[in-house]
């Protein structure tokens, strides 16, 4: 790709800018859905990203929190949650740490699974679900996404209440998700690819976090569970799945 000479690349996801960052200092990026760029020496700031790459940012940490606060909200009787994430990334490792310094102030349990090998977070989750009060939180990562019909169909087979990383979980039968509009994100990302093709540098374009975060609920799924979701979660959600 890069030795075509394009004017602009339009990366989606750590694993797709890594490899053209190592292929290229000098072809402009623009990226959308990529967890921590400072810590992963993508950019030098996020202000000032110094480089030929700049973008969006998939969100702050502290969303990772809310996600544990969700889970206890929907589900008061949870008292231990399984969080699903890919501890090969700084995203993975970044938002367990916040989930963990949440979980005293909600009373909750908080245990790390790994889903880099399918089979064995299947065999985790299901040696967790053995134990009552139980539920999963569903970090954001490739990982995660790809593997998201098998991590449903788990949640689903178990009995375990989840709250998902996007949209994306929700619509394909997960309990609830909360998190960024990456369609937004991504016309965000098209402003940016205009502004380089019209002479602006990467460099001098700062690195964006989300400014639109949805919450999802599939009705369908809860009745399935047989809970019956707060009137008030209900109330704060921006689409429904019936």
């Amino acid at each position: 790709m890069v030795a075509l000479a394009p004017d602009v690349i339009l990366a989606s996801g750590s694993s797709i800018l890594a490899p053209l960052l190592r292929a290229t200092r000098t072809v402009p990026i623009v990226f959308t859905i990529v967890a921590d760029p400072v810590v992963a020496g993508f950019v030098d700031s996020l202000a000032q990203p110094g480089g030929n790459a700049t973008g969006f940012t998939t969100f702050e940490y502290s969303l990772s929190g809310k996600w544990l606060e969700l889970l206890k909200e929907i589900a008061p009787g949870v008292t231990r949650a399984a969080v699903l994430r890919d501890s090969a990334i700084v995203g993975g490792i970044g938002q367990f740490a916040v989930i963990q310094s949440v979980a005293p102030s909600v009373g909750m349990d908080v245990r790390p699974v790994n889903v880099r090998d399918p089979n064995e977070f299947e065999r985790a989750v299901t040696a967790f679900a053995r134990a009552s009060n139980g539920g999963l939180i569903v970090t954001g990562s490739a990982l995660t996404t790809v593997h998201r019909n098998r991590i449903i169909t788990l949640a689903a087979q178990h009995r375990l209440p989840t709250v998902y990383p996007s949209r994306l979980f929700a619509t394909s039968g997960g309990l609830i998700s909360y998190g960024p509009n990456f369609v937004d994100q991504h016309r965000q990302a098209a402003g940016y690819v205009d502004r380089i093709l019209k002479g602006e540098k990467p460099a001098d374009l700062p690195v964006q976090a989300p400014t639109k975060y949805q919450l999802v609920i599939n009705l369908k799924t809860a009745k399935a569970l047989g809970l019956e979701l707060p009137a008030t979660v209900l109330a704060r959600a921006d689409e429904v799945i019936e």
